[in-house]
């Protein structure tokens, strides 16, 4: 019998026509983005499905969107009975692991994603920073890319996705040294990220300082699901645990190979990324590839995946 995971992706996988055909086929999904669109008091789900792919890339627009498109499909996945007891998320995603685990509710989560996103955008002035993702880097090189670029402006790792695979975040100019110290030491590719902040990194201390605010707002439970936090790769145990992550994760690094190197020795062997795109379960095959174990992941982004992953997961 498998051991599964449901894992979420975070900004970037958005698209525009995102979860639309769930919306279309499953009363469930459907419910989900009306309570998304009467929380937020605005039209989400007409601008998730054909709105302009400019707007959906501002991040007080992004973070709701796919936490809502994320959570449509969870409800599809659960109404036939797939429920499990672990999850994590990339980023934003690991509000849509929580909203899994009933630590925040969905409708108080998405107002705190769209406060986030303000947040996170407004910590650093437009132009100053950014993020690039370096690919195919041996791990012993990445101490070396990010003390190249200190005397040009912060520069620190936001990301660990998988073996040889990082995000570094900071400066542009920093950014720029970093990138061409990574190519000198043998990287293969390193790709500007298209985002319009420096993400997990010191530059947003302010930020966690402001949602730490905005939490306090909010009813935050202990969790019924063993979901995986981004700050520690560890499972978190209460609910004032899971409100100082939260806040750490906004400047800090993601680790998210440890977290699924964790569930992988927690005898996870299926791995569901549950939301846009594909890019988590690209990472859990290098990670699973790099541990010798044989692993499987799905991506559930429309109703072809959807069906697919019910077939294989014969529906239990």
């Amino acid at each position: 019998m498998s051991k599964l995971s449901l894992i979420f992706p975070g900004q970037g996988s958005q698209y525009i026509g995102m979860g639309k055909d769930f919306y279309d086929n499953f009363n469930e999904a459907r419910s989900v983005y009306e309570e998304a669109n009467d929380t937020l008091s605005m039209d989400l789900s007409g601008l998730i499905f054909h709105g302009k792919e400019e707007d959906l890339r501002k991040t007080e627009n992004t973070q709701p969107a796919i936490l809502a498109t994320s959570i449509a499909i969870l409800k599809c996945l659960q109404k036939e009975g797939i429920s499990p007891e672990y999850s994590a998320g990339l980023s934003l995603g690991e509000y849509s692991s929580i909203v899994f685990g009933s630590g925040i509710d969905f409708s108080d989560a998405l107002k705190i994603v769209k406060e986030r996103g303000k947040f996170m955008q407004e910590a650093v002035p437009l132009g100053v920073g950014g993020m690039v993702a370096i690919l195919g880097l041996e791990d012993e090189n990445f101490p070396l890319v990010v003390e190249s670029s200190k005397d040009y402006g912060v520069v620190e790792i936001a990301n660990y996705n998988s073996p040889g695979q990082i995000v570094i975040s900071g400066h542009l100019k920093a950014l720029e040294i970093a990138s061409e110290k990574a190519m000198d030491l043998g990287a293969k590719k390193v790709v500007h990220l298209p985002v319009s902040a420096p993400f997990h990194c010191s530059l947003l201390n302010q930020a966690g300082e402001r949602l730490e605010n905005e939490l306090s707002k909010y009813n935050i439970n202990d969790l019924n699901k063993k979901v995986i936090a981004n700050i520690d790769a560890k499972i978190i145990e209460n609910k004032d645990e899971l409100k100082e992550k939260l806040v750490k994760q906004v400047s800090n690094s993601v680790l998210w190979q440890q977290s699924v190197e964790f569930m992988i020795n927690e005898g996870i062997d299926t791995f569901i990324e549950i939301g846009p795109g594909k890019s988590l379960t690209g990472f859990v095959k290098r990670i699973g590839k790099s541990l010798g174990k044989d692993i499987k992941a799905l991506n559930i982004s429309d109703l072809d995946t959807f069906n697919k992953a019910l077939n294989l997961l014969g529906g239990n």
